[in-house]
């Protein structure tokens, strides 16, 4: 267990408690001196007397009740929502610090989407011998029926929420990315929109980057997308329903770019082409924001059970009638064993050396990687490499006998569903957690959009695991979130 130091002479109430460990703090050195960029946020806060503070917090849960801000919780019999937990003090990244995060993201994005590309036409990548033609094949994303299809401006890659930690050493480095359906970005435009009133004189005063023009952009990125003879494409969002955890995002985002929210019952396609009813009859659809998996998007063409998605998508989006956002099939880039191989990706395609390193990973499906694993339980996480949200994760040093004997199993048993990571000291932030300032491990997701360039919002969602010592961010295992102040020096 990491010595850990009082900070008392570090500032009078509310960071009396505050302690510090060998964990990178984003607010102090390891000296316990404030960081230059928080000096303002910090003077402020001792401004200010308890009362003010729990004020504030008051406002801001008030204003997520109020907007229906919620998200689901799977599994749980004892209702169905729950109002997303959020931090009122802001995590603050420097103009420095952010530049090499830019450059590295719009890197990444870039070389996947080559790569997607690549694997489903020539497959130079595995002929090369960069990265094993099996991995790819027997990702549960693969979709052979996407083969020498042609996707609009050659862009399979959208919109991407990519997890990412601040280690030891100050550095940021790669999680794992989110390509699928990335969600949190409501949650990060709104907790903006709170945090200017929590704590409107800092907030002008501070400098910090805008993030409203995120829908703006996002509308811009899907319109490009559109069929090159539709110069006024009609642009829906089509969601699972308001049973899906991520609903509110959905409603949203809808609102935020003027378009159509739709069901896959309010969809419909015919010779090929996909149209949405409404009541003045039948209107033609160009490009769909989905937040549906490709699993369930198209019944005639994956799941038959789905009631979520549209009869007919997949022949309509082939035939280049629709664009889709993301791509069918980019899941293969979201899968956690080929993220092992982004950086060799990035040599391969760009001939550049990856500018946001990944983390350790080991492959369960690798006889030497397998072995290291399955001695080394009690101190890995490993994780199920189709999973998301938390889910299909074991945390060995917080983890029981029979859990890790649990995960033994299955990795035994499906090798290539596996990969472990050391166990992280993720950085920590203060948080204003029971009437005091407390820090707690934190990670970041920023937000890219792919279109005719690469944009990234300037910030993203900061998650916070909410408990005491937690290292698991995700709201549905108790996770919350904080604004994350980008600023402009």
């Amino acid at each position: 267990m990491p010595h850990e130091r009082s900070a008392t002479d570090i500032g009078r109430p509310p960071f009396t408690s505050y302690q510090l460990d060998t964990a990178y703090d984003e607010m102090f050195t390891p000296l316990g001196h404030v960081r230059e960029h928080y000096r303002a946020l910090y003077e402020r806060l001792n401004e200010l007397n308890l009362a003010q503070l729990m004020q504030r917090q008051r406002y801001a849960d008030a204003a997520f009740l109020n907007q229906g801000i919620t998200f689901t919780v799977y599994g749980e019999d004892s209702s169905t929502e729950r109002i997303f937990p959020y931090d009122l003090l802001p995590r603050i990244i420097t103009a420095g610090e952010w530049a090499p995060v830019e450059r590295g993201l719009a890197q990444r994005i870039t070389a996947l989407n080559h790569f997607l590309h690549d694997i489903y036409h020539e497959g130079k990548i595995f002929k090369d011998g960069v990265i094993p033609r099996d991995l790819v094949l027997t990702c549960q994303h693969y979709r052979r029926e996407m083969r020498n299809v042609s996707v609009p401006r050659d862009t399979y890659i959208t919109v991407v929420g990519t997890d990412l930690v601040r280690v030891p050493d100050g550095s940021f480095a790669v999680l794992e990315d989110n390509l699928r359906v990335p969600s949190g970005v409501s949650y990060m435009l709104t907790n903006r929109a709170v945090m200017k009133r929590a704590f409107p004189r800092l907030f002008a005063n501070i400098g910090v980057r805008p993030i409203d023009h995120y829908g703006k952009t996002l509308l811009t990125t899907l319109r490009g997308l559109a069929p090159p003879h539709r110069p006024e494409p009609t642009i829906v969002l089509l969601t699972p329903g308001v049973f899906n955890s991520a609903y509110f995002e959905h409603t949203f985002l809808a609102r935020q770019m003027g378009i159509e929210l739709v069901e896959g019952r309010d969809l419909l396609c015919h010779d090929n082409i996909v149209y949405m009813r409404t009541t003045a009859g039948l209107r033609r659809v160009d490009v769909i924001y989905r937040r549906v998996d490709d699993d369930f998007i198209d019944p005639l063409a994956f799941r038959p059970d789905s009631i979520l998605g549209v009869p007919g998508l997949l022949n309509a989006y082939r035939s280049g009638n629709v664009a889709l956002a993301n791509a069918v099939g980019t899941g293969v880039a979201d899968d956690k064993a080929v993220y092992a191989y982004v950086p060799a990706i990035i040599r391969y395609y760009l001939g550049e050396e990856p500018v946001l390193q990944n983390v350790e990973t080991y492959l369960c499906d690798k006889a030497d990687d397998r072995a290291y694993v399955l001695e080394h339980l009690d101190e890995l996480v490993v994780k199920a490499v189709g999973e998301s949200g938390g889910y299909g994760m074991l945390i060995g040093p917080h983890s029981t006998r029979e859990q890790r004997e649990t995960f033994r199993s299955l990795i035994l048993d499906n090798p290539r569903n596996y990969i472990a990571q050391p166990t992280l000291s993720l950085s920590r932030a203060p948080c204003f957690i029971d009437e005091q300032v407390e820090p707690r491990h934190i990670d970041l997701r920023p937000y890219v959009l792919n279109g005719e360039q690469v944009t990234i919002v300037p910030g993203g969602l900061t998650r916070v695991a909410l408990r005491r010592g937690s290292l698991v961010v995700n709201s549905s295992q108790g996770g919350g979130s904080k604004d994350t102040w980008v600023l402009f020096e």
